[in-house]
């Protein structure tokens, strides 16, 4: 089987984002990269995710140059890919990020698949203690993608 490779218009990319719940974010360190699977979700510019503390929450604090993959299989053999540039933002459990959070969250929690110990509802922790729940956002810089269609 043949295949025709067709570059994806901008508003091709943003309709897989906004349809797309899981991808693959890219971030590096120290001229190390790290990629591992998330469940997201889109709006307005923005893809809003949720992570426990560890590695990948350390290094995009450390930088916020991230990059999301998100692919679909297609009929047959064929496939897309989009691929996302974007900057990391966290939405810290303050009073000024607290709408934040709740937007995403209220995105999140839509679908029921998103990361089960995630899918409490962030609420006022007691007062000394910090919420372990980090929301943040990927501000979306530039966006390109593929598909690869079957020729027959």
């Amino acid at each position: 089987m043949s295949y025709i490779l067709k570059d994806l218009t901008q508003a091709e990319c943003f309709a897989v984002l906004e349809h797309g719940r899981f991808g693959h974010l890219a971030c590096c360190k120290d001229s190390q990269p790290y990629v591992v699977p998330i469940y997201f979700a889109y709006a307005k510019g923005v893809i809003y995710s949720f992570s426990m503390p560890g590695r990948k929450v350390d290094w995009m604090r450390a930088n916020e140059n991230v990059c999301l993959q998100i692919d679909q299989r297609g009929t047959g053999k064929g496939w897309t890919s989009v691929v996302v540039d974007g900057r990391f933002e966290e939405f810290p459990d303050t009073d000024l990020w607290r709408s934040e959070r709740l937007y995403a969250w209220s995105l999140l929690q839509k679908n029921t698949d998103w990361w089960e110990i995630g899918a409490l509802k962030p609420q006022a922790q007691p007062t000394g203690s910090a919420s372990a729940h980090i929301f943040y956002g990927i501000f979306v810089r530039s966006v390109t993608g593929r598909t690869a269609l079957p020729v027959d």
